[in-house]
């Protein structure tokens, strides 16, 4: 379907011949793809998602090295799991917006992981940075200014520590990822410029601060079929792999993803002229009953015992996340995601009255009320009827 997008000739791309054809890098390229505003909040100038060819094969192999073994993300999950433990015991007897506490959550551990420094008290701060730079980058307005000042402050702030592992003032931090990015040279032999090393290290810690929105959508359907909190509690890696799944197909929150045609084409009959803005739609991809049985039911169990193929499931991209344009953090969100699903069940939190609609004019969407819980003290949890309760 021909459309335009801020001015440009646009072209919607749907179906499994459109992933293939979204992720062939000889028809399909990424640089100038991104419109300015997106860049300025979300994504940064200079970042991998904007590169091509060997550059961007250079680039990836960086940000996937040091970040995406089995070992680096089990450590990731477990420091997550254990602070969510303690957070819960922060919170008993009191209402919390489990958005605003996810993030934070997440923040701290992500920070704590890639080797950055963080003064006290300013774990909240980059928290709600990384949530604004999600937040705003697909709107005018005052969310899109929160947008761009929120990756301003965290940009310097990174750039500053580049340049302390660059000047060993001292070296704290060998072997961090950190480390591994303000010392990374690009295929001529320079290193980054600091901006760029700040751009890729903010690349690592807002995205793992995104899964804040996968987590509250899971709190909504657990909520929504509390049955299934019977089969996370049960410690079943299986049930929570396939319910993370689930929720990435389910819920909205990438509408879709741009590239832009090298050349002329053709799809599904019609032609495509060269530097056509590509549209790839991620949520009708996943919600397309031609693909999917009964696309509108929330069904973790179509993903037990399988894994989605290349081209399937693809809210982070499709292809090879080690050599293509899919996010290479997408083994970070599924075990991040599981993990908390299942402590989110286990923590069987009360939900009081709140707008929990979720409304498709907002991009990225999310629970309207960020979705609030109680979670009650450890004495009376033992006595609670039934996961998830409503509270009239």
């Amino acid at each position: 379907m021909h459309t335009r997008l801020t001015g440009r000739p646009a072209a919607l791309l749907h179906g499994h011949e459109a992933v293939g054809l979204f992720y062939d890098e000889s028809r399909v390229q990424r640089h100038g793809a991104l419109p300015a505003p997106v860049l300025d909040t979300l994504f940064g100038r200079g970042a991998v998602h904007t590169l091509d060819g060997r550059h961007h094969r250079a680039r990836k192999e960086l940000l996937v090295s040091p970040l995406m073994s089995p070992v680096d993300i089990g450590g990731l999950t477990a420091r997550v799991e254990s602070g969510w433990r303690e957070a819960v015991t922060l919170w008993e007897g009191r209402g919390v917006v489990l958005f605003d506490e996810v993030a934070a959550l997440l923040a701290a551990e992500v920070c704590d992981g890639v080797g950055r420094p963080v003064p006290d008290g300013a774990v909240r701060e980059i928290a709600r940075d990384c949530v604004a730079m999600v937040d705003g980058f697909a709107t005018a307005g005052p969310r899109h200014v929160r947008a761009r000042h929120a990756r301003r402050r965290q940009e310097q702030n990174l750039m500053a520590a580049v340049n302390r592992v660059r000047a060993d003032e001292p070296r704290l931090v060998p072997g961090t990822v950190l480390e591994t990015i303000a010392l990374h040279r690009e295929p001529d032999g320079t290193l980054l410029d600091p901006h760029t090393a700040a751009v890729e290290l903010l690349n690592i810690i807002r995205p793992t601060v995104a899964i804040t929105w996968y987590v509250t959508f899971a709190a909504h359907a657990l909520h929504r079929h509390p049955s299934l909190g019977e089969q996370l509690r049960s410690g079943s890696t299986e049930h929570a792999r396939a319910f993370a799944h689930e929720v990435r197909r389910f819920y909205p929150f990438v509408p879709f993803i741009a590239g832009l045609a090298t050349h002329d084409l053709t799809f599904a009959g019609e032609r495509v002229p060269a530097g056509t803005l590509l549209l790839l739609d991620v949520y009708g991809h996943h919600h397309d009953p031609a693909f999917w049985d009964r696309p509108y039911d929330f069904a973790p169990e179509r993903f037990l015992g399988r894994e989605p193929g290349p081209g399937e499931l693809i809210p982070q991209g499709g292809g090879d996340a080690r050599t293509g344009h899919r996010c290479p953090g997408e083994d970070i969100t599924l075990s991040l995601l599981a993990a908390l699903s299942s402590a989110l069940a286990r923590t069987d939190p009360a939900v009081p009255r709140q707008d929990l609609s979720i409304p498709l004019s907002r991009i990225p969407t999310r629970p309207r009320s960020g979705f609030v819980i109680e979670v009650a003290s450890r004495a009376r949890s033992r006595h609670a009827s039934r996961p998830f309760q409503s509270q009239a």
